[in-house]
């Protein structure tokens, strides 16, 4: 069993190597949703760039993306909150006007 300096473990489900059991956990949850129809659209890890003046200064990867009745949803799955993960998130929810979730 490896862990991580946070001790999460890593978990594979469906062939897909998760960071944490309970990036697993979220995963089968929005996986039985997508299945009953509650959502859709459901993707992992996608890439959202942060630029400035033009220049890729990082490139973002919330947990989940999925759709809803009520929107959009982008998904991250924290244990621990760091100071540069709370940074990064801010600027990209600043840049895009979105709203980044965060499940504990």
């Amino acid at each position: 069993m490896r862990f991580s300096k946070y001790k999460a473990v890593k978990t594979v489900v469906d062939g897909i190597t998760f960071a944490s059991k309970r990036e697993a956990y979220y995963y089968r949850l929005y996986s039985k949703m997508q299945e009953a129809g509650m959502i859709k659209n459901l993707k992992l890890q996608t890439s959202i760039p942060f630029k400035l003046n033009g220049e890729k200064v990082f490139t973002y990867k919330p947990d989940f993306e999925y759709d809803d009745e009520n929107g959009h949803h982008i998904v991250d799955v924290k244990g621990v909150e760091t100071p540069l993960f709370r940074l990064k998130k801010k600027l990209i929810e600043k840049l895009y006007k979105i709203n980044i979730e965060i499940v504990k």
